[in-house]
């Protein structure tokens, strides 16, 4: 008679691997990096029922050695599946009354069946790491659930003496095996392992009496080692939840100091934009910013020199303009040597020497001069179009500084509008940040 619960196999398994699949939602780090694979010894105690209940067919269920050996397979850090093999003795005997005072008049009086071999093949569940903010943790509970086969010879004693049961023949049935357990890391490569086991058996001849009604049971209480294979970590002990929480903790930092960059650009860029007002402010129009301005408050229109001072000169003789090959290759000189500091109107130093021969050369030729400033398309073209106007005014008043006539020198900021090259490319962004000097 097959008992109910192997019929219920398909349906518990299936739980089992349904409420494992949800477990294995959970984020993890490939599998490469940790140690999946692991075998194991245990010893223990072997007895034929069930502390769970049902029927016993025999009063004094005795309690014999028992050993076994497994090996495992850690797929996720939650399920595994465990080949396990178990041999011991399994004894018991009529010597005492039940609980119930019920006294047995069975034909078999004791019994003492080898189990030759139990082999069965298990799924085991992880139930949770104890400590959920740890990523790795020592200590671990787990379930199991699984089917295998059991071979075993009972011997039994009656009245006319003791004998080999069913013609000293090995049985084999199949048994399903219910566990829980725990697991204590002891170090990367070795866990102190600590189980039970309750296996139904699909017949009622394990204890050498056949009566029908029931299937026969025993459980295994056993203490181990597992010994974990390969390098790294046990994937079994890796918390990917405490793992997931260090990531977004550390996402998190990397934004707070993001932010606080930003936060310093932002004051830097403030206090940029105020130096480069006040270095610009020309309170009396005369094109000479007032930083530089020796001589304030000249009245409108009055023509003045690069210090702002009134320029007292003869009659203005109109004179035509000749711009030599040398004077471009001067402006080409500066052109290619002006840089600033990066989104900024600030004049790196490298490109003085080559500005002070332009100033050098308004001076001496009387020359004007356009500045127009360009950029790339990085940014808004609000910022773009105040940028390239600064460096446009930024050139200007370097220029100035130096002896140059500010009423000569006309600084205009195009932003992006004239790009000379694509911005699709850094070399292209590259020759489309510039400011073009136009002598006339």
């Amino acid at each position: 008679m097959k008992s109910n619960l192997f019929k219920s196999l398909p349906v518990i398994l299936a739980g089992l691997f349904a409420g494992t699949a949800a477990m294995a939602q959970e984020p993890v780090a490939p599998t490469s990096q940790f140690r999946t694979w692991s075998i194991g010894v245990n010893a223990g105690a072997l007895t034929p029922l069930s502390p769970l209940g049902g029927k016993n067919d025999f009063s004094n269920n005795k309690t014999s050695f028992g050993y076994g050996l497994y090996i495992k397979k850690q797929f996720t850090n939650y399920f595994s599946l465990r080949l396990d093999g178990v041999m011991g003795k399994l004894k018991g005997d009529n010597t005492e009354a039940f609980d119930s005072g019920f006294t047995p008049t069975n034909t078999v009086s004791a019994f003492d069946t080898k189990l030759n071999y139990s082999a069965s093949l298990n799924a085991v569940v992880n139930m949770f790491n104890i400590d959920m903010f740890r990523k790795e943790n020592a200590v671990q509970l787990y379930a199991s659930v699984g089917a295998g086969l059991a071979g075993y010879k009972p011997t039994i004693t009656t009245a006319a003496g003791t004998s080999a049961y069913a013609g000293d023949k090995t049985i084999s049935e199949l048994i399903i095996p219910v566990g829980v357990g725990a697991k204590f890391k002891v170090s990367d490569g070795i866990n102190i392992d600590l189980g039970w086991t309750i296996n139904y058996v699909d017949g009622d001849n394990l204890d050498g009496l056949y009566k029908g009604g029931s299937n026969d049971k025993y459980n295994y209480g056993y203490a181990g080692l597992e010994f974990a294979l390969g390098k790294g970590k046990q994937l079994a002990f890796h918390n990917p939840v405490a793992a997931t929480y260090d990531e977004a903790l550390a996402a998190k930092n990397i934004a707070n100091a993001l932010k606080s960059d930003l936060d310093a650009q932002k004051a830097e860029n403030a206090k940029l934009r105020s130096d480069l007002n006040n270095l610009l402010t020309d309170t009396d129009g005369d094109g000479v910013a007032d930083k530089l301005d020796k001589c304030p408050g000249t009245p409108s229109g009055t023509v003045v020199d690069g210090s702002g001072c009134p320029l007292k000169t003869p009659e203005k003789v109109v004179e035509k303009v000749v711009i030599t090959e040398e004077d471009r290759k001067v402006v080409a000189a500066a052109i290619k040597n002006l840089e600033f500091d990066l989104g900024k109107a600030t004049i790196r130093s490298k490109s003085y020497a080559s500005l002070n021969r332009v100033a050098a050369l308004l001076v001496q030729k009387n020359f004007s001069l356009k500045l127009a400033g360009h950029t790339d398309n990085t940014g808004s073209d609000a910022l773009n179009l105040r940028l390239s106007k600064s460096r446009a005014e930024s050139v200007k008043a370097y220029l100035v500084s130096q002896g140059a006539n500010a009423s000569r020198i006309e600084a205009i900021g195009y932003g992006e509008a004239q790009p000379i090259a694509t911005n699709k490319t850094a070399a292209g962004r590259q020759q489309n940040r510039r400011v073009e000097f136009t002598l006339y």
